[in-house]
């Protein structure tokens, strides 16, 4: 394989390294697509991601006041 195109041997010292975590990742994603739990979407997301950014911007604020 030549090291050029290969993005997982640049990331790992060996191919084993690279084989365990290819076989944890699978897992983690199996695991994710076998979850009954509903989806939730990226807008949710982003909109508690916003609200909690701006709740601690509001507390950091008051604390340098």
């Amino acid at each position: 394989m030549d090291p050029l195109f290969s993005t997982t041997i640049a990331e790992f010292e060996n191919e084993e390294q690279a084989a365990s975590y290819d076989r944890w990742l699978r897992a983690k994603v199996q695991k994710s697509l076998e979850d009954p739990r509903p989806s939730i979407s990226n807008e949710v997301v982003m909109a508690e991601m916003k609200a909690l950014m701006a709740e601690r911007r509001i507390k950091h604020e008051a604390r340098e006041a």
